[in-house]
Parts: C-alpha cells; sequence; structure tokens
C-alpha cells in the first residue's frame, strides 16, 4: 500500500506528474529530475519500501529485470561507453523511498567514484571480515 506522504509513492502511483518510460504491475520507471547524464532512470516499486532488505522477493526480482531490460533500452538508444546502476540505502537513501538509479555513462562525463579513506584498515583485514560474515550466514542463512 502506497503511503501518501512519501514522494516516492508518490511518483511510483501517478499521483505526481512526471516523465515516466516504463510500468508495470510492480515498479514505474521514470527519468531523474536532476538527471547525471541524458536518459537518467529512477526505478520505483509502486509499494512503498525504504531499503534493498526491505523488498519483498517478487519485487526484487522485478526492479533487477527492469534494470536489465533499461540498460539495452539505454544501450540502443544513446551508444553510451557504459551503464551504472545503483542503490542507495539507510540515511544515504534522499528519497526515503527505495529506489535504483541507471543512466548511461561516458567516459568524458565527470562522474566518478570517490574512495573514502580506509581509516578501519578494512584492505588489511579481508580475510577476518570474510570469515566472520560467512559464519554469520551459517549461523542464520539469509532468505
Amino acid at each position: 500500500m502506497p503511503e501518501r506522504t512519501c514522494l516516492g509513492c508518490q511518483l511510483a502511483n501517478k499521483e505526481i506528474e512526471t516523465n515516466i518510460i516504463f510500468e508495470n504491475d510492480r515498479v514505474t520507471c521514470i527519468l531523474d529530475i536532476a538527471p547525471l547524464n541524458e536518459g537518467h532512470m529512477l526505478i520505483l516499486p509502486k509499494k512503498h519500501f525504504h531499503d534493498v532488505d526491505d523488498l519483498d522477493e517478487a519485487t526484487a526480482i522485478d526492479i533487477m529485470r527492469t534494470s536489465r531490460f533499461l540498460a539495452k533500452l539505454l544501450k540502443s538508444h544513446f551508444q553510451p561507453q557504459g551503464i551504472t546502476i545503483l542503490q542507495n540505502n539507510g540515511k544515504f537513501n534522499d528519497l526515503t523511498h527505495y529506489h535504483m538509479h541507471v543512466f548511461p555513462r561516458y567516459e568524458s562525463d565527470g562522474f566518478g567514484w570517490l574512495e573514502p579513506i580506509d581509516a578501519t584498515n578494512a584492505k588489511g583485514r579481508l580475510k577476518e571480515t570474510a570469515a566472520a560474515l560467512v559464519a554469520l550466514i551459517h549461523q542464520q542463512p539469509l532468505r
């Protein structure tokens, strides 16, 4: 059920005018109003979810299928040098409604991945981190 005060729900359920590119029973795909490149789209579930781990399985699968479809669409129309697909969770989810970005990329577009300083020595702890995460999976399998 959409949350009436949620901007993402309003966009996904066509309560606010936007540029819809594709939709089905579970998701609506719109052009981002602040595109990083022409063709930058958002995949929004019609049901309210905040983070990726909140998604039900059917919606998660549909979002991934839709991201593949949109990537092919962007490649066909814009002939980019690549496609970026990303999603922000928690505090970094500025819409407070799950959404996945899909946008064409070009070598000269200026978009980049800025790696933070490794203050926790994550690179030096790869084996320990892997062991801890694998142990958690064995204690409580994810599903």
